[in-house]
């Protein structure tokens, strides 16, 4: 306890409480529980479609069919199949919010069970919406990844940033990982907490990885000040989650995303 001293005796002074700076809202602002069946809400998601790679030499061909992405049974379904598909022989899906659901800071919140096996690269990230910084994508605009994975290291979730200054292609990215059994059994939260000043990443509300704001940062290292969009998607192979290769034998395999909720960043 705090004691002010005057006219030779100590009392107690009364100390308020420090309130966070940063708060959430307890209601979201955006969010899809997944509660129809057919094919995800088109007020909400946009498919991203395409066989090129995707900058990762990805070996999946990203089509908006329903065995690809499919809502049912009160879950999002995202499927990667071993099948003939444009020019590769793998299929899959990766839905955006682009436009329907653009955010600048709060909490974002994905309940999920992940797909098992060597070769499959799910994620739940955010990109910019707008690229008004640098070379007009990526890096220079900012890339958050709330939740990756890969089959080839199946107890561990990884989280990070990708800016200018920070990237996994000069080796200078900023991130972390955390030890998780049961990613591929068992629904798990992953969560990112973002405000004007910090970036963090959560597994079942336990923080793992922050990246802070600090003193001289411009957009190079912190483009985060504008609007993002949710993606996501499973990818197949692929730089990193194709490092040991690809099990055909696992297909299909699928991301089961229970609900997507963002909450209000509340400033005090």
């Amino acid at each position: 306890m705090l004691y002010t001293t005057f006219s030779g005796c100590s009392q107690p002074a009364t100390v308020p409480a420090s309130r966070p700076k940063y708060t959430f809202g307890v209601n979201p602002v955006w969010h899809d529980e997944f509660e129809h069946a057919g094919k995800p809400d088109s007020s909400k998601w946009s498919f991203v479609m395409g066989d090129h790679g995707w900058g990762n030499n990805e070996l999946q061909n990203y089509t908006d069919h329903l065995e690809n992405a499919r809502v049912e049974n009160g879950s999002l379904n995202i499927t990667a199949i071993k099948e003939k598909s444009g020019k590769l022989e793998y299929s899959s899906a990766r839905l955006i919010s682009k436009g329907k659901g653009d955010f600048t800071y709060g909490k974002f919140e994905i309940r999920a069970k992940l797909p098992a096996g060597r070769g499959t690269w799910p994620a739940i990230w955010l990109l910019a919406s707008s690229n008004d910084y640098g070379n007009k994508g990526w890096p220079d605009n900012g890339e958050i990844d709330i939740m990756e994975h890969v089959g080839f290291d199946q107890n561990r979730i990884h989280g990070n940033i990708h800016t200018k200054a920070f990237n996994h292609s000069i080796k200078t990215n900023k991130g972390n990982n955390i030890a998780a059994a049961g990613v591929s059994d068992d629904f798990h939260i992953y969560s990112c907490e973002w405000t004007p000043e910090s970036v963090t990443m959560l597994m079942d509300g336990k923080a793992y990885f922050t990246f802070r704001k600090e003193a001289g940062y411009s957009w190079p290292e912190w483009p985060f000040n504008k609007p993002f969009h949710l993606i996501l998607n499973v990818a197949v192979g692929g730089n990193w989650g194709g490092q040991k290769g690809v099990d055909d034998s696992i297909f299909p395999q699928k991301m089961e995303v229970d609900y997507v909720r963002v909450y209000p960043l509340e400033q005090h």
